[in-house]
């Protein structure tokens, strides 16, 4: 591939991120853009990230630094509200046998860690700075930045997350639904007795849990139906958090001490949205929460945009021809294994919403969980 094919990443999170490492590793000239100053670097309390997603960590070169900073566990427990544990099983190591099921960790220091590999990768990086798609042609892509300044590249890969204004501008017209939950998170000191996401089903929230995220912190959450976001100012975050978690039980009580600080408390409603035909127009391509977002029901969306950087690096870097069927095939590779995790996230948020007693939730994670051990 000649070396003067130019690509613009549009976005700064983990997809973009990631595909920027890995097209510059390839040679290629990256210019990476970023709408946040500070790159979404102390952005967030946790992070579940699943084998497969390791395994894509691990290819960007960056697994030791994720491996000292987080937590690594194989296991989940179910407990009721009290903190009883009801069941506890071993979790499907998706990445293979040679990485740990799950490590949790901190959403703030992941991102860290990734954008030193950017910076060190030598890609070009603007902070504090958008991009407008002029137009696009046989000869690639005109796009005018923030600044003022123009270019045209060879190719603009779209990772500005799930409110993409790339993706409205080049005539996609999905957009993200919410699915009628939502979930509070805060991070706080991990109690010693934490060793593993435990998650509880019932009580006040429709879900409790938590997850370790170093060998002193841990995040948790609880997921409840969504409410008016207006009639919840952000001063009575921590104290509507500490409404729903003081009334569970185990490790619950001294987690619930730390929920003090409502800057530290984010809440967030669960949203739907897969990007069906094609993630592409022209040349310029969707990736990670731009092409498709689901609830975390299954801790996947970090890991599905993660694979959808290194699958689009890896038909890039294979072909001369950048062209329609080229991404349309990026496109297919990726779909039959975003669909039915997206698919099943929602369907497990569905019922619990609704109720549904009959719900086969362990049936229905026992036939997805195991596609994402494959190679995507």
């Amino acid at each position: 591939m000649s070396s003067t094919r130019t690509v613009l990443v549009i976005g700064g999170g983990a997809a973009g991120n990631a595909v920027t490492i890995l097209l510059r590793r390839a040679g290629l000239s990256v210019d990476l853009v970023e709408a946040k100053d500070d790159w979404n670097a102390t952005a967030g309390s946790g992070i579940t990230l699943q084998g497969n997603a390791l395994r894509v960590l691990r290819e960007l070169g960056v697994w030791e630094q994720v491996a000292a900073s987080g937590f690594a566990f194989d296991s989940v427990g179910i407990t009721a509200p009290d903190g009883t544990v009801l069941h506890a099983q071993d979790d499907l190591r998706t990445g293979g046998d040679d990485l740990p099921a799950t490590v949790g960790m901190q959403r703030p220091r992941l991102q860290r860690i990734l954008i030193e590999a950017v910076r060190a990768s030598g890609a070009s990086v603007r902070l504090g700075t958008t991009a407008e798609i002029l137009d696009q042609g046989p000869e690639g892509v005109r796009v005018r930045l923030s600044d003022g300044s123009e270019r045209r590249y060879d190719l603009v890969i779209a990772a500005d997350g799930l409110g993409s204004a790339t993706r409205a501008a080049i005539g996609i017209t999905d957009k993200p639904e919410p699915t009628g939950m939502a979930i509070w998170r805060v991070a706080a000191p991990r109690p010693a007795g934490v060793t593993r996401t435990d998650l509880a089903y019932g009580g006040p929230a429709y879900i409790a849990g938590y997850c370790p995220t170093s060998e002193t912190t841990l995040y948790a959450y609880v997921v409840e139906a969504h409410r008016d976001r207006d009639s919840l100012p952000p001063e009575s975050y921590a104290d509507e958090m500490r409404r729903l978690t003081r009334h569970y039980g185990g490790f619950w009580p001294e987690i619930t001490e730390h929920i003090t600080d409502p800057a530290k408390v984010n809440y967030t409603w669960f949203d739907r949205m897969l990007v069906e035909g094609a993630w592409h127009r022209g040349r310029v391509v969707l990736v990670g929460d731009a092409a498709h977002c689901c609830p975390p029901t299954l801790a996947q969306g970090a890991a599905l945009s993660l694979e959808d950087a290194w699958v689009l690096a890896q038909v890039l870097t294979a072909s001369d021809a950048w062209d329609d069927a080229l991404l349309q095939a990026y496109y297919e590779r990726r779909i039959t294994r975003v669909r039915p995790v997206v698919e099943a996230s929602v369907q497990i948020g569905r019922w619990q919403l609704d109720g549904d007693r009959d719900a086969d939730v362990p049936g229905l994670m026992a036939r997805t969980m195991p596609l994402l051990g494959e190679l995507p």
